[in-house]
Formats: C-alpha cells, sequence, structure tokens
C-alpha cells in the first residue's frame, strides 16, 4: 500500500483499544502534540471508541475513528478496520499492547508495508508477561512486526528475553513530560479542596490513575489508615487525595467511611486540571501492580514532588531511591505506611527529593527525547522498507 498524497510526510495509523485517560493514551497525545507537523500525520483507531479526552489533541488533522468492537470476539472488527485502512492508505501502522496486536495481521493483508508495535505495560490478565497463551501469540505474530517499541528497559528485556524478539529490532523510548506545563508551585499554594482542607502544618498526599485492581490504590487507602494510627498527630495533619474514576472507587470510599476518615481524604474522580492539582500536594505516591513507565510518576517529578511507588515494571528505573523518593513492595500498606511517615517525620525531604526529582525529569525525560525517539524509529524502519 502507498499513501495517495506522496507529496505529504508519511501517515502513521496508531491503533489501540480506547482513547480514554491513562497512560498510553497520554503518551500518544504527547507524541502526536509535539511532533512537527512537516514530518509526519497521524490517525487513531480505536478498537472500541473515545471519550472527552480526544479533545486533549491540539491537532486539527488527526482522525480519532472508533470501531466500536464488541466484548469478546467480534470479527467483524477486522473487517472494518480493513475498510478504514484502506481508506487512510498509511505508510506505518503502530500498534499498541495486546489487545491490538492481532490487528498486525489485518494490517498486512491490506497491504501496509511498516508495521509496528509497542509495549507500554501489562494489566491484570498477564501482570508478568509469562502467559502461555499470550507468549504463544506474541511469538507466533512476531514474524510480521518489523520493530518493537518499549517504554522502559524492563519491557525491553523481556521481549527479547521471553518473546525471542532480536534486541536490533527493539527501541526503548521513554515518555517524555511537558515540562512547561508540570512545573514547581512558584509561590504560595491555594487551598485544594475548601479552605482549611490541609492545614498550615499539614502534608498532602496524592495519587493519579483509574481505580482499577491494576493500579491497586486500596494499598494506599489502607496505608493511609495504617498512618493515622501510627502517628498521635496525623488525623490533624494528614491528608489524602486521589484522583481517577473505576471499580475500586465504591471500596475505597468504604474502607475510609469505616474508618472515620472519610473527611480527611478527596476523591473527586476523574479531573482535567491534574497539573493544578499536582503543584498542591506534598507527595506523590503510585500503588500500582504494574507499569511500563508511569506518566504520573514523571508528571509529578516535574512539578517537585517526591515519588513514592512500587518496586515494579519501570518504576526503579524512573524513582531513585533515597534521592528522588522512595520504593515499596507492591501490595504492602505496611510499607507504604512507612516511607509515607518518613516524609512526615521529616519534611525537609520533601523539598530535597523534589528538587532531584525536576532535575532528573529535565535530564532524562523531557518531550523532545521522546517524541525524537519515535521518529528516528519511523524513519528507520520506512527507509529500510524502501530500499
Amino acid at each position: 500500500m502507498r499513501s495517495v498524497h506522496q507529496s505529504e510526510p508519511p501517515l502513521v495509523v496508531h491503533i489501540i483499544h480506547r482513547l480514554a485517560m491513562g497512560g498510553l493514551e497520554n503518551g500518544l497525545v504527547n507524541l502526536i502534540n509535539h511532533m512537527p507537523i512537516d514530518r509526519f500525520r497521524h490517525a487513531i483507531v480505536c478498537l472500541t471508541d473515545f471519550t472527552q479526552y480526544r479533545e486533549h489533541i491540539q491537532r486539527k488533522d488527526v482522525p480519532v475513528i472508533p470501531l466500536h468492537k464488541y466484548e469478546g470476539k467480534d470479527l467483524g472488527v477486522h473487517l472494518r478496520l480493513r475498510k478504514v485502512l484502506r481508506n487512510l492508505c498509511p505508510d506505518i501502522i503502530h500498534t499498541r499492547n495486546l489487545p491490538s496486536l492481532e490487528y498486525m495481521i489485518t494490517a498486512l493483508f491490506c497491504g501496509v508495508k511498516v508495521r509496528i508495535h509497542g509495549e507500554h505495560g501489562r494489566d491484570m490478565y498477564d501482570l508478568d508477561g509469562t502467559n502461555g497463551k499470550y507468549k504463544l501469540m506474541r511469538k507466533a505474530i512476531k514474524p510480521f512486526v518489523h520493530h518493537y517499541t518499549t517504554v522502559s528497559t524492563e519491557l525491553a528485556e523481556w521481549l527479547v528475553e521471553t518473546v525471542g524478539v532480536h534486541p536490533s529490532r527493539v527501541s526503548r523510548i521513554y515518555n517524555g513530560v511537558d515540562l512547561e506545563r508540570f512545573h514547581p508551585s512558584m509561590g504560595p499554594r491555594p487551598s485544594l479542596v475548601a479552605k482549611g482542607f490541609v492545614p498550615p502544618d499539614g502534608m498532602c498526599v496524592g495519587t493519579v490513575g483509574r481505580m482499577e485492581e491494576v493500579k491497586d490504590q486500596l494499598t494506599l487507602v489502607r496505608a493511609f489508615l495504617h498512618l493515622l494510627d501510627m502517628e498521635s498527630s496525623a488525623r490533624r495533619r494528614l491528608r489524602l487525595v486521589i484522583i481517577g474514576e473505576g471499580a475500586l472507587r465504591k471500596e475505597a470510599i468504604r474502607l475510609l467511611k469505616a474508618a472515620d476518615a472519610e473527611h480527611l481524604v478527596w476523591l473527586p474522580g476523574e479531573r482535567d486540571d491534574i497539573s493544578e492539582i499536582l503543584r498542591r500536594l506534598d507527595l506523590f505516591v503510585l500503588p500500582s501492580l504494574r507499569e511500563g513507565i508511569s506518566n504520573t510518576i514523571l508528571e509529578a517529578m516535574a512539578s517537585g514532588l517526591p515519588v513514592v511507588a512500587t518496586r515494579v515494571g519501570g518504576n526503579p528505573e524512573l524513582v531513585v531511591e533515597g534521592e528522588t523518593g522512595m520504593l515499596v513492595p507492591p501490595s504492602d500498606p505496611a510499607a507504604m505506611a512507612n516511607a509515607i511517615r518518613t516524609y512526615f517525620n521529616h519534611p525537609e525531604l520533601l523539598k530535597a527529593h523534589g528538587q532531584a526529582g525536576r532535575k532528573r525529569v529535565e535530564q532524562e525525560f523531557s518531550m523532545e527525547k521522546m517524541m525524537n525517539g519515535y521518529m528516528e524509529v519511523y524513519d528507520k524502519v520506512l527507509s529500510q522498507k524502501r530500499r
């Protein structure tokens, strides 16, 4: 298949499960918004549908096309994708994560010459990437993928060692963060919720993410309640903010009500003002069971916050223990409570670790580095196929 607009930049069609608030989707939108218009055109195909998160795409020339895939097996979605690809005539197809991998075959039969697959992290159905059925599927489709991108070294090594991809076909590209949008507070912080929610000598702990099992916000809630029992001044000084929507929200509220601590926590659901909220926190916590490279960790570090995160996936590639934050085992409320307690009792560490985190993001995780990494992959594989 050749692009019908030979004078225009190459067209990349990104295939994802759904366009909604999430780390993978945030990274994709950032990539599209920051890539030079004269280098690549873009389109997004959603296997299911999209939400208002589509409005975060700043370019007006990027179509977002839903295929309305049914739950379970839906063979018709391949026919709908075939029609879309025939109409768009992409130069590159870029699928992301396991739900989109099988559509490499559809792209092959549609004549798409360059096929790239990205791994951004794993979900509850395959936390460690060793599920036999999915491993077999990845190996079966491997010959039809020209190149792989990953957001962490851990995922890159897994592709090589477990899936058997040759190292030359894998590029690790860290997510970038918008350093102008996410930055430390420049002056006195306005009230987060209502005046007096965080007392003058208080500490506000927060997290951002969809409230689903793999993100495990319930461990953070339990750690918070544990700390209320450990520290006599915690009920007066400590506050918790959980941004996100999902299945765990109801249980989180139940746990807080049972401990008479609901008034100490703010759970507003999904928000669009994440950068403003981060500047009003003192400490960021990510309790996930699995991560690729967390955008929210990078955004928190860019906002000058120290980070307590679970020692999973790519988190150790972001958080330098004892320098920009602390790492704890997953599903361990006591360990998480102890890490938060260290900052609660030593507030001087909040500023020191937060400043170190901002510096690290500036040096290693800029948007420009991410953008250049993807353009280099696209250029390289396109050049190989043209030869």
